[in-house]
């Protein structure tokens, strides 16, 4: 495996030292961005949305893996080339719950539309 920009990123936990080592927010939207694009408000949705996920350690417990911004990209890079950040997320969920069960919760259901910051 070649190596990328976000191979390199901390996966300490961004907001709580105690709970279980997860991927930063910020580890995610650039990783995001410079794989699929996409705007800062979804970015961002997906962001919380795999912090939320790795926190839940419910992937570690099915798959035997911890969650890592690599883990992320890597799966939603074999999602259709034609679906954006937030489908391609909800792409690789739907695997992850017909699979596993329990990661409905994680998907994106609404992007914010007042997030307006530029790229």
């Amino acid at each position: 495996m070649t190596d990328t920009p976000y191979d390199d990123q901390s996966t300490t936990h961004d907001y709580n030292d105690d709970a279980t080592p997860s991927v930063t927010m910020d580890a995610v939207e650039q990783a995001l961005r410079s794989a699929f694009g996409g705007s800062p408000a979804e970015r961002r949705v997906v962001a919380r949305q795999v912090r939320d996920l790795a926190d839940a350690n419910i992937v570690e417990s099915d798959r035997g893996e911890t969650l890592t911004v690599t883990t992320v990209i890597d799966n939603l890079s074999d999602a259709p080339d034609d679906l954006g950040v937030a489908e391609r997320w909800n792409w690789w969920l739907g695997a992850l719950e017909t699979a596993y069960g329990g990661y409905h919760e994680f998907q994106v259901t609404a992007i914010p539309e007042t997030e307006t910051e530029t790229e």
